[in-house]
């Protein structure tokens, strides 16, 4: 049995000291792009997130999300969870057959949200600490975690002293917050991710800000870090790590053939060639329909050809364009614009604002309801007069509506309270008719004499 190895050991003769990394993507970094990957230098790769509990009940979903082979190593297994027993059986299953296993505490979705796991566990360090420190102990192969920062500084280095703790032997910081994501994404901040290098003991990842191979080399140089992971720049361009800008359609017909060898999900296969072929594909809207609707890799195997022969039917038309810029069929990284960002921005404001709105009004109806409950419930003191209706609150004589309009009639008096005043009616003429009732007056007789009265 080999050795259990653990921090900068783990990192050295397990990983191979790797320095180019592919992130944990949700179907994204499936077994044909990771080896892809591989090929143009990335020196380690992580499974997509696996969720624990499916895992571990549903065969079908454990053989669909994790596939591997020979040549895909060193791997890491990454798994959400939020229970440790599950965490613990799920890793039990993938044991065998990577180098480590990752706990994600990094993804801010919605999902993660409803799921609590990902990103909003990070509230939860005794939770976290006691999932970390149990596959520390009943594992064969290290424990490693993949966090997002805190807005505070000092919070985000006990965060990463309490992992390493618990028994972390790799960590990978995402230099944005939980609340960074979409159009909010904004840049990482390296200097949270230098200072949390320089609090732990055990090899650090860097993530975030990777759109090429300069700003991977920079990172490094301004953070310390043992290695940098890249996502969204992989998607992009597959060759990031190599410093390489590779015709979209060469990178395709690579991928397409581990696919054939390694088959995959159609909507993996779809995901990435539409982030490869997005340049183009934003000039061939035919092509993009029909990628979208196929059901089938034949089909999308023809989409890459027709779109290959429309930009090199292009190419030979117009010429390649000026050397200092990158033409828009090689890969290159997904740059969000200005105005976009802008209108984007707008959207989400329009949407937190709708929030709102819909919001208050749901304050206002419970407390609608609180009202309607309480009114319910509340029990009244009935009239000393007739004995029937619920006395006024402010009633100076005690009496419900009814009587108490008969009351300032009788008397020639005002009641506040009901705000009954004697002025406008004859009150010789009223009193007349009330002598004439019985000593109490029944609901029916009081609102009839009310009608009477206000005629």
């Amino acid at each position: 049995m080999a050795p259990k190895y653990k921090s900068y050991e783990f990192w050295k003769h397990v990983l191979q000291s790797p320095k180019y990394i592919v992130a944990p993507m949700v179907d994204q970094s499936e077994l044909p792009w990771r080896l892809l990957s591989r090929r143009y230098g990335a020196q380690l790769c992580y499974t997509p997130m696996i969720h624990a509990g499916l895992f571990v009940k549903d065969a079908f979903y454990r053989r669909e999300s994790f596939q591997t082979c020979e040549e895909d190593r060193p791997l890491i297994v990454q798994f959400c969870a939020n229970d440790p027993e599950i965490f613990l059986q799920a890793a039990k299953l993938v044991e065998p057959y990577c180098d480590g296993v990752d706990l994600n505490l990094g993804c801010p979705q919605i999902i993660a949200r409803r799921g609590c796991y990902g990103a909003f566990l990070q509230d939860k360090w005794e939770l976290i600490a006691s999932m970390v420190s149990l596959l520390n102990e009943k594992l064969s192969i290290p424990i490693t975690c993949k966090i997002r920062v805190f807005d505070d500084l000092d919070k985000t280095l006990e965060y990463a002293k309490m992992l390493e703790k618990a028994g972390c032997q790799l960590l990978t910081v995402h230099g944005r917050t939980r609340e960074q994501k979409g159009p909010k994404t904004g840049l990482a901040n390296w200097d949270v991710i230098k200072a949390v290098k320089e609090t732990v003991s055990i090899p650090v990842f860097a993530n975030g800000n990777m759109r090429y191979l300069q700003d991977v080399e920079k990172c490094m140089e301004c953070t310390g870090v043992d290695g940098v992971m890249t996502a969204e720049g992989n998607l992009s361009n597959p060759a990031l790590y190599s410093g390489e800008h590779p015709p979209v359609w060469d990178v395709t017909d690579e991928y397409l053939a581990l696919v054939d060898k390694h088959p995959c999900l159609l909507s993996y296969i779809r995901g990435h060639l539409f982030r490869m072929w997005r340049i183009i594909l934003d000039r061939n809207h035919d092509m993009r329909d029909i990628l979208g609707t196929a059901k089938s890799i034949e089909v999308m195997k023809e989409v890459c050809r027709t779109l290959k022969e429309r930009v090199q039917r292009d190419i030979e038309e117009n010429g390649e364009p000026d050397s200092s810029v990158i033409p828009y069929w090689r890969c290159q990284p997904y740059i969000r614009s200005n105005t976009s960002v802008k209108q984007t921005l707008d959207q989400v404001k329009e949407e937190e604002r709708s929030k709102e709105v819909a919001k208050l009004r749901e304050m206002r109806k419970a407390m609608k309801k609180q009202k309607v409950k309480a009114r319910r419930e509340r029990t009244w003191d009935i009239c000393v007069k007739c004995e029937v209706n619920p006395k006024g609150l402010k009633c100076l004589f005690d009496l419900c509506r009814t009587c108490c309009r008969i009351k300032v009639i009788e008397g020639a008096t005002d009641c506040r309270g009901h705000r009954k005043r004697l002025k406008g009616h004859d009150a010789t003429t009223l009193k007349e008719a009330i002598n004439d009732l019985p000593e109490k007056t029944d609901f029916e007789t009081g609102r009839a004499l009310q009608t009477e009265m206000m005629s």
